[in-house]
């Protein structure tokens, strides 16, 4: 590695010599006559009309004063810059050639140059491995990212994957990855409705054409969709339908259960519409939380998978129980506690690891409490 950064910098030196020289040698562009000839033409032309007689006397002064000043500009304007002479390039040829010795010199002080390459496939493979409770949105899309390729006919990593790539910020991917998923299952509501959700957060909250056009796909697939139905209700509130937006807000508003908490986001937020006549200017955009929910459910129906094939991994199980607590799948969670519980009875610290996992509080976070639905 060390011989490799001596040659790079080396030849970096030859380089910036080679250009900095032919830099140096070469000569002024002398534009000195293009400026000056549409000028002269000017000038040339005022004297024909002269001649012909097709200017007064005091058309023609003041037609030869204007050309005149106009070809003194440009001859002010003439470049007449001197290069500079062989003790100059000297001086920056020596002073890039000491920048680069520096900067290997500086990376060997500091640096780390034995540590070896971490290809990025490897990286991925040690997140796929990990506790997806402890990783980042963006390592988690990664992993996803992987899984989605080793399972390209699949829909649900395509769908937990731009759950991920929105919680990491990146819209733009979580969108790709939507198209891909309601290709293969363009008969699923949901996933049209968080497309259209998507396109209404790249644009900061505006309900444009796309985002109506996948409302309305996910409307036709379940005319019951929540997600769909709020959005719907909200731009016809944003097209000045008030009455009518605020309409179908009620009628979702009826058919959330009695003890469903978007109930009250959505009754709070019908009465500010009501009170401003529209939506108002300061009311935080649906698009501030972005739907993450579930963004590590692949990563975790990929573990349970594999400790299905080989279930003697504790490490796996606890991994796998903690997830699904997070994730708030209780139901999970309980039937792989039972599973693990079971497998590893005879081992103390397993079963006390497990409790812990089970223990693990559901983080509320990865839900948008600014969407109603």
């Amino acid at each position: 590695m060390i011989a490799f950064w001596i040659a790079a910098t080396g030849l970096s030196a030859v380089t910036a010599g080679l250009v900095l020289r032919e830099a140096a040698r070469a000569r002024p562009v002398d534009d000195a006559q293009t400026r000056l000839e549409p000028h002269r033409r000017r000038l040339a032309e005022v004297e024909r009309l002269a001649i012909d007689g097709l200017l007064a006397e005091d058309e023609l002064k003041a037609a030869r004063a204007e050309a005149g000043r106009g070809l003194l500009a440009a001859a002010d304007q003439a470049e007449t810059w001197e290069r500079g002479g062989k003790g100059v390039r000297k001086v920056v040829v020596a002073v890039a050639g000491a920048a680069c010795v520096a900067a290997v010199g500086l990376y060997v002080a500091i640096g780390r140059p034995e540590l070896p390459d971490q290809p990025y496939v490897k990286r991925v493979a040690e997140w796929k491995a990990a506790d997806p409770s402890t990783l980042d949105p963006a390592r988690i899309a990664a992993v996803l990212e992987s899984v989605a390729a080793e399972r390209p006919k699949e829909v649900e990593p395509l769908v937990f994957l731009a759950k991920a790539r929105a919680a990491a910020g990146d819209m733009a991917g979580a969108e790709q990855a939507l198209r891909r998923a309601v290709t293969l299952a363009p008969n699923r509501a949901d996933i049209w409705s968080l497309l259209g959700e998507t396109f209404v957060i790249e644009a900061k909250g505006d309900i444009g054409a796309d985002a109506k056009l996948a409302f309305g796909r996910a409307l036709k697939a379940d005319p019951k969709d929540l997600r769909a139905r709020y959005y719907m209700g909200r731009a016809r509130i944003a097209e000045g339908d008030v009455a009518g937006g605020v309409g179908d807000w009620r009628a979702l508003l009826d058919s959330l259960a009695a003890d469903d908490p978007a109930r009250t986001a959505l009754g709070r937020e019908i009465a500010q519409v009501q009170a401003a006549g529209g939506l108002p200017a300061a009311q935080p955009a649906a698009t501030d939380n972005p739907q993450v929910q579930g963004m590590i459910a692949g990563m975790v129906e990929g573990l349970a998978a594999r400790l299905a094939q080989s279930p003697d991994d504790p490490d796996g199980w606890v991994r796998l129980v903690r997830a699904y607590a997070v994730l708030g799948e209780t139901a999970k969670r309980d039937a792989a506690l039972a599973t693990a519980t079971a497998r590893f009875k005879d081992q103390p610290k397993v079963l006390s690891a497990l409790r812990q996992a089970a223990d693990t509080p559901s983080q509320s976070s990865l839900q948008s409490p600014k969407t109603a639905p």
